[in-house]
């Protein structure tokens, strides 16, 4: 069994729910000692973008931000899908603190050394 956990979130401000869903998972996986990191691509990709996250929540109420703050308090790797940033006009220059660019390749490496929550 391994200690490392990728979550691959798809979805970002298009399914609140989802979005909110999956870095509260990276949150509970890195709190239970799990080495985490989080791979934001198609429409994920707009969580990484500063000041978007604030208005995400989830039917219950619960807020993707609190889960990001958390993550970003205990620099868990945020990475964003450059082609997929690139089709949407952001910039590194955009993202948020902790966040950074990365190529699929870097995805598949950490995806075959990690579980895997896709969301």
């Amino acid at each position: 069994m391994t200690d490392k956990v990728l979550i691959l979130l798809s979805c970002g401000t298009d399914n609140p729910n989802r979005a909110t869903r999956a870095l509260f998972l990276g949150m509970a996986a890195h709190k239970a000692g799990k080495q985490v990191t989080v791979f934001l691509l198609d429409e994920g990709v707009y969580l990484a973008r500063d000041g978007i996250i604030e208005n995400v929540r989830a039917a219950t109420g619960d807020s993707a931000d609190d889960s990001l703050t958390y993550l970003q308090a205990h620099a868990v790797p945020v990475l964003v899908c450059t082609p997929c940033a690139k089709a949407r006009k952001i910039e590194e220059k955009d993202l948020i603190d902790g966040a950074r660019m990365a190529m699929a390749s870097e995805m598949i490496t950490l995806a075959c050394e990690s579980a895997v929550i896709s969301l």
